[in-house]
């Protein structure tokens, strides 16, 4: 099992009305992965979001300048929106940084929840599902082949949203012989099937508790198995919204004030004021929202791990307007703590 972190990059204003810059936001993450590296975590993950509450709208410039400040921790999206991108850009941007990073390099492709990209770039957010199925099917034949030919011959004469390639080079290559690229879902079944069909690895934002996606994600898993996919490339991830301290108590009272800015500014659809009881209502056992102590962190990730069999975790770090230092002891306390925790329950059972 793997560990780490990822940011959107929120620039959510304070009581003054103000918030951080995308200066300042982007600097703070370049600092956060240099701890993250250090600290020993896995993965750092970036958000893309087109609007003026966030500071990446081109996560993969981000990453690359994360890949020259550290020397061992992946480099992902959280997600990339490839609905309104075009595959053979995305592949060739994320085989560039793969080499800028001596293979470190990831995919997380997602359709997004915040519908900004599609006006922007000229697509119908009616073809919101048609435009993924096949960007992605069409980014893992660019991994497969340096000359790519599409719609392949055979694949049917069907509209396509994206035009026809003929022996098209698409280049550079990766440094790593398979760059990997993993399916972001939400609770969609027919997502679930596809991203077993197509034996891709699978992360899903635990918004809510585990028990939500037992069935979905024995769905994937079947489906991989249906379609001929080894077990070992069904790999399913999971993130959440996280906060530690030192207690339980000490960790929401902290946290509350930041996350309620979040949720009533940031979410794709502002959900108004966000009282302190909904709030610890999200954070209670058997929710998706992790605050708490190390202990309790880590009994909730070993919980999920136990009931949809994950092999990575994601902590959404940095929301709304908590303070770099509060976030940076945050992912101290992940880092220190509960990854071992993790990792020594794991190698007991």
């Amino acid at each position: 099992m793997d560990f780490g972190i990822f940011t959107f990059g929120e620039l959510t204003r304070g009581p003054s009305g103000s918030g951080r810059s995308a200066a300042q936001r982007i600097d703070e993450t370049l600092r956060l992965a240099r701890l993250a590296d250090e600290a020993g975590l896995d993965v750092i993950g970036l958000g893309e979001h087109h609007r003026h509450d966030f500071a990446f709208s081109a996560p993969e410039i981000v990453l690359a300048a994360i890949a020259r400040e550290t020397h061992r921790i992946r480099l992902t999206t959280a997600v990339t929106v490839l609905s309104t991108a075009d595959p053979a850009r995305v592949f060739e941007q994320f085989a560039t940084l793969d080499i800028v990073s001596g293979g470190r390099a990831e995919i997380l492709a997602g359709r997004g929840v915040f519908p900004e990209s599609f006006p922007l770039f000229g697509y119908d957010p009616a073809d919101y599902d048609a435009l993924f199925e096949d960007k992605l099917e069409l980014l893992l034949q660019m991994r497969e082949q340096a000359d790519v030919t599409w719609p392949a011959p055979g694949a049917g004469t069907r509209p396509r949203a994206h035009h026809a390639l003929h022996e098209a080079a698409i280049a550079p290559r990766p440094l790593q012989e398979r760059l990997p690229i993993w399916r972001g879902v939400g609770g969609t079944p027919s997502s679930f099937v596809r991203a077993g069909q197509a034996g891709v690895p699978l992360f899903l934002a635990l918004l809510s508790g585990h028990q939500h996606f037992v069935r979905l994600v024995e769905l994937y898993r079947t489906a991989g198995a249906q379609a001929g996919h080894a077990a070992s490339s069904l790999r399913v991830g999971t993130g959440s919204h996280f906060y530690a301290a030192r207690t339980s108590q000490e960790a929401r009272d902290a946290f509350y004030p930041h996350y309620a800015a979040y949720i009533e500014q940031n979410m794709p659809r502002p959900a108004g004021t966000f009282p302190r009881e909904h709030f610890d209502a999200w954070a209670g056992p058997g929710s998706g929202l992790l605050v708490g102590s190390p202990a309790e962190v880590t009994e909730r990730i070993l919980a999920t791990h136990e009931a949809l069999g994950t092999s990575r975790f994601m902590a959404q770090v940095g929301l709304g307007t908590l303070p770099f230092a509060e976030t940076a002891a945050s992912v101290e306390l992940l880092a220190t703590e509960i990854v071992p925790a993790v990792k020594k329950a794991l190698g007991e059972r």
